[in-house]
């Protein structure tokens, strides 16, 4: 049995896979598993081809490879491949996290909106209840307390009787449903704010935590955490560089180090790297978030006091407002909680992908495997070759950009992750790329390097390097997300980084000398030449038309040129005219019907005739 490897096929087989793993005690995600099975099919030393037939035997064979891999635990690069994947299909930004969130929380509110919604209560008792559902559902959209709090439901509902009382459950009852829905919004937010003034007035606020104060003691640690695991990475990072570095330089150490899965293991520390930096910029944009939200909780509440202070009343188109307002205020607050509990879920799971770099290296064996060796940081380089730049006139035909001269500099999309371009695919390593040495831009794309040399050397053949980089992608799976091979590895990538492929098309702003000109009147003139200022001039004028209503025109015609010019007379042609004098009438008179009997004659000599007149009078016609 042969089968051409489609993508029938790769499902079939990452069912047999997922399965064969799960026999042996792995239950694996699904997309682990499709993952692995491509990647093992792209990897060269294994002579799959994606057009291949292949044979029982052949998938066979492709299934044991994936298994084999899948549930190597002591292969850096399976971590990695895990990592990547649990960080693609956990991992949210801000707005997607908060837009869910929302779509929960509106989720769970939903049977309570209709229940109250739908309701058509007739009896006191049944008002009643609905007004207690009224006051659940304030309770469970604010998040400030349980409906089985009796101190919190309390508050709740003497907050809810100051803006709404159960005497207008009546006209509430007969609005429509998406005016019912907008009220119990509006009843929430104003219940809110005023549970959160009360409880500034130290008059309540049950259930009610200070959110400022934990976030701005929560932020910080949460910050600290990430910043402890990056600096724990880039020394482990800069360690795997020295020594794979001292493999290619010295054979002795290449025979001594090659049995360890150095290049695995750092790029299993780079992608724990640039994970904890997407966390690390969030923590960091929260931080800021919650800054700016605590001064306009801080106003908005100073306001509010200065609006109340000791009234016995006060206009609710002036206090409802700021209640509203400091409910927003509080439901961001409540957002941060969120995104700073996610992000320390993330860093903390994040963790568990990197514990297999202490079982493989320890920290002992890493101090004697670099006695007598320099190990330097990603820093340390950069400052090396800051010195040092590319010479433009040495490249005829290459584009290479400056921080001094193109907009927009730090915003480029470097590709490789701002690795080198060079290192990557000669050397398998992930040095650190230093734009200051010179970008070069190749067919829309934008390539940094850690040296000079490296520079000058890539830039002799882009596209050879470029595909060495490709290729050394295809013999390490876990470069494709890592270095953001998108557009070469379509069909591998996490559907996350697909979705966002298109970002990474960004261009420099174009430079150009360019001069416009502009006509002087571009529209037709609209001047009104009889136009008068002059209230006089206007009165001239009108004399002078009401003069000329009372003059004449003669006109004259002498013997001697009226032959020099042509007379017309215009005369009205005769028109047709006819008068009717007599007219047609008549009429209707009775036919004559007249009868005689005995015309033939009898029997008898003497004839006797009777004559029988039949007609009607005129009068009956």
């Amino acid at each position: 049995m042969s089968g051409e490897l489609t993508e029938n096929a790769i499902k079939g087989i990452i069912r047999q896979v997922g399965l064969e793993c799960a026999a042996r005690g792995q239950a694996l995600p699904e997309t682990l598993v499709a993952f692995m099975v491509k990647a093992v099919v792209l990897d060269p030393r294994n002579h799959f081809l994606m057009n291949q037939i292949l044979t029982e035997k052949d998938m066979q064979d492709l299934i044991q490879l994936c298994v084999t891999r899948l549930l190597d635990t002591t292969n850096p690069s399976l971590s990695t491949i895990k990592m990547q994947v649990y960080f693609d299909m956990n991992y949210a930004n801000r707005a997607e996290l908060l837009r869910e969130q929302q779509r929960v929380l509106e989720g769970k509110l939903a049977p309570v909106i209709r229940d109250i919604t739908d309701s058509r209560p007739f009896l006191q008792e049944e008002m009643e209840t609905v007004y207690q559902k009224i006051v659940s559902y304030v309770l469970l959209s604010c998040g400030l307390g349980s409906p089985t709090h009796t101190e919190a439901v309390r508050e709740v509902t003497a907050a809810l009787q100051s803006v709404f009382s159960k005497t207008e459950m009546t006209t509430f009852i007969s609005l429509k449903k998406k005016e019912k829905e907008q009220q119990l919004k509006n009843f929430a937010a104003l219940v809110t704010g005023i549970r959160l003034y009360n409880k500034e007035c130290r008059k309540g606020g049950s259930c009610i935590e200070d959110l400022p104060a934990i976030l701005n003691e929560a932020i910080p640690s949460a910050t600290q955490a990430v910043d402890e695991g990056l600096n724990a990475s880039h020394i482990l990072a800069h360690k795997y560089t020295a020594l794979l570095e001292s493999m290619q330089e010295d054979p002795h150490r290449y025979m001594q180090l090659s049995s360890f899965k150095l290049k695995e293991a750092l790029f299993n520390v780079r992608q724990y790297e640039a994970f904890l930096c997407i966390l690390l910029s969030d923590a960091v944009t929260s931080a800021q978030e919650v800054e700016r939200l605590t001064i306009q909780l801080e106003a908005a509440m100073m306001m509010l006091q200065n609006t109340v202070q000791d009234k016995v009343s006060v206009d609710s188109k002036e206090v409802f407002p700021l209640f509203v307002e400091l409910s927003k205020l509080w439901s961001s607050f409540q957002d941060e909680m969120l995104l700073l509990s996610f992000l320390t879920n993330m860093t903390n799971n994040l963790e568990q992908f990197l514990e297999i770099q202490s079982q493989l290296f320890p920290e002992e064996m890493l101090t004697s495997l670099l006695e007598g060796m320099t190990v330097k940081s990603d820093e340390e380089r950069i400052r090396e070759t800051m010195g040092t730049r590319v010479n433009v006139s040495d490249f005829e035909n290459q584009e290479w950009l400056f921080p001094e001269s193109t907009d927009n500099f730090d915003q480029l999309l470097i590709q490789y992750h701002c690795f080198c371009a060079h290192a990557i695919g000669v050397k398998g390593l992930t040095l650190p790329g230093n734009p200051a040495i010179g970008i070069l831009k190749h067919k829309q794309k934008y390539y940094a390097f850690s040296s000079r040399e490296a520079a000058y050397i890539f830039a002799q053949d882009p596209d050879k390097f470029i595909q060495l980089n490709v290729e050394k992608a295809k013999e390490y799976p876990e470069l494709i997300p890592l270095l953001e091979l998108h557009h070469q590895f379509e069909y591998l990538i996490p559907h996350a980084q697909a979705r966002n492929a298109d970002k990474h098309l960004m261009k420099t702003t174009a430079k150009c000398d360019s001069g416009t000109q502009t006509d002087t009147h571009i529209l037709p003139p609209t001047i009104v030449r009889s136009y008068e200022w002059n209230e006089w001039e206007l009165r001239r004028k009108a004399i002078k038309l009401a003069n000329l209503r009372r003059k004449l025109t003669h006109a004259m015609q002498t013997d001697l040129s009226h032959m020099k010019r042509e007379n017309f007379t215009q005369v009205y042609l005769p028109k047709d005219v006819s008068t009717q004098t007599k007219r047609d009438n008549s009429s209707n008179v009775p036919k004559p019907q007249i009868f005689l009997r005995g015309l033939r004659g009898e029997s008898s000599p003497a004839a006797h005739m009777v004559k029988v007149d039949l007609t009607r009078a005129v009068d009956e016609t």
